[in-house]
């Protein structure tokens, strides 16, 4: 029995802008239209080894062991696309100026990173809110 497709992941229009580093810009087969800059997606490249190390980040910083950064974020270079291929019929991969290139951004994988807030609320688990039973709200 095939897996139903979720029509909101099926892109209709894929713009790579590579040359003017505007980024990526997908149209939906539901009409909402996706724009990712870059570094955006650098941060977010769904390969095996910056998934962990995201991972290690988010762990160290819930466990209160968070420490800065070796270079800072505002000194650290802004990432730029050198190249960008498609991958079959279901993804994009692109090469960074950092010369990462293992990253295969799946077009549903697009779509749950969306940066919109309605893709937020659609895709991706919800935060647990400070006003939830046991929490408190800032003063």
């Amino acid at each position: 029995m095939p897996i139903p497709v979720d029509v909101r992941k099926k892109p209709m229009d894929v713009k790579v802008r590579v040359s003017t580093g505007e980024g990526v810009e997908i149209t939906w087969a539901d009409g909402h239209v996706s724009r990712y800059t870059f570094p955006y997606l650098r941060d977010l490249c769904p390969c095996a080894l910056c998934k962990d190390e995201r991972e290690k980040k988010e762990s160290m910083t819930t466990a209160g062991a968070g420490k800065p950064s070796a270079v800072l974020p505002m000194f650290k270079p802004r990432v730029t696309a050198k190249k960008a291929m498609a991958v079959g019929t279901y993804a994009i991969q692109i090469e960074f100026s950092d010369a990462h290139a293992t990253g295969i951004y799946s077009f549903e994988h697009l779509r749950e990173i969306c940066p919109c807030e309605a893709c937020a609320r659609a895709f991706r688990a919800p935060v647990e809110e400070a006003s939830a039973p046991g929490g408190s709200l800032p003063s």
